[in-house]
């Protein structure tokens, strides 16, 4: 990794904790996710890996203050990014790519760059790590399994049909399957057949 890429995600990783579902290790695998994606779609990596390594760093912020992340977090790589006198012409698109990543905020992205990050953040939705995530998200609310399998049906279960890029399609595949599968094991050995 570039050093100026060490330096961000040094500081990224001061504001998250190590794991959660909405943790650095989520935010490892979205960057490993976007630079793989971000390669085949031939993404300008200056803009998607900063992007991608603070997409989530005012997750536990907004929590305490009720401010959207992708707003603050957008505000905070700003700041960041300008005491390290990162690119000026690059940090708007950073920003966007912030702002836009929420799947919940409908808003379409406009660079290559903020459709690739989207993508990875609902890959890491789906398949084995989505279902780890959900139902470590279900304890963190103490909604239990009740709560993971509404989590399927209302978000998971949409996320194929969402994606932007060619790659990202094709990965969500896969992932989704894996979804369909477990989701229908679950309720059945939930409903007690």
């Amino acid at each position: 990794m570039h050093k100026g890429m060490d330096q961000i995600q040094h500081h990224v990783r001061t504001f998250l904790q190590a794991s959660g579902s909405h943790g650095f290790d989520h935010t490892a695998r979205v960057t490993r996710l976007c630079r793989s994606i971000g390669i085949r779609e031939g993404a300008d990596m200056a803009i998607l890996i900063p992007a991608a390594l603070f997409h989530d760093i005012a997750r536990p912020l907004e929590e305490e203050t009720g401010i959207p992340h992708e707003e603050q977090g957008a505000e905070m790589a700003e700041a960041y990014l300008r005491s390290i006198q990162y690119p000026g012409d690059m940090i708007h698109s950073i920003c966007h790519a912030i702002r836009v990543h929420r799947y919940s905020l409908g808003i379409a992205p406009e660079t290559p760059e903020a459709e690739i990050l989207s993508d990875a953040d609902k890959l890491d939705a789906m398949g084995a790590t989505g279902i780890a995530r959900t139902f470590m998200q279900a304890g963190e609310e103490a909604s239990g399994i009740p709560g993971a399998v509404a989590h399927f049906h209302l978000k998971l279960l949409k996320l194929k049909n969402r994606m932007y890029t060619e790659t990202a399609r094709e990965m969500a595949e896969e992932r989704h399957a894996f979804l369909v599968d477990f989701l229908r094991e679950l309720e059945h050995e939930e409903s007690g057949d």
